[in-house]
């Protein structure tokens, strides 16, 4: 009987799971991509995404020195080596304008544009 039971539960259990697959997968967006390169400045310095969309960042350090994608208004960090490449990804965003800089070099600074 028990282990009738625990069957029984188990499938009830992976039903309901795989039921729900579907409803996670509507709900989930496609991430805006955006590639920029980092030669000591931001090139693009300025970019541009819709409003509530995750957005991605790809980020290129072309330098010798480690950099660190900073934005205090989108909450993100992250440091990449040198010569290195690294995602950054943003939760998606209402319109307005975010700045984002290299901590190790905070001349360097760039914007998101949401839209």
């Amino acid at each position: 009987m028990f282990a009738s039971l625990t069957t029984r539960t188990f499938a009830l259990a992976t039903l309901c799971a795989a039921a729900m697959l579907p409803l996670s997968a509507a709900n989930a967006q496609q991430a805006t991509e955006i590639q920029i390169t980092y030669d000591g400045a931001f090139q693009p310095n300025e970019l541009r995404a819709p409003a509530g969309k995750p957005i991605t960042v790809k980020v290129k350090n072309n330098t010798a020195k480690a950099m660190e994608f900073e934005s205090k208004t989108l909450k993100v960090e992250k440091v990449i080596p040198s010569k290195g490449e690294a995602v950054v990804n943003v939760r998606a965003q209402k319109a307005g304008r975010y700045e984002f800089f290299d901590e190790f070099n905070e001349k360097a600074r760039g914007t998101l544009v949401v839209e």
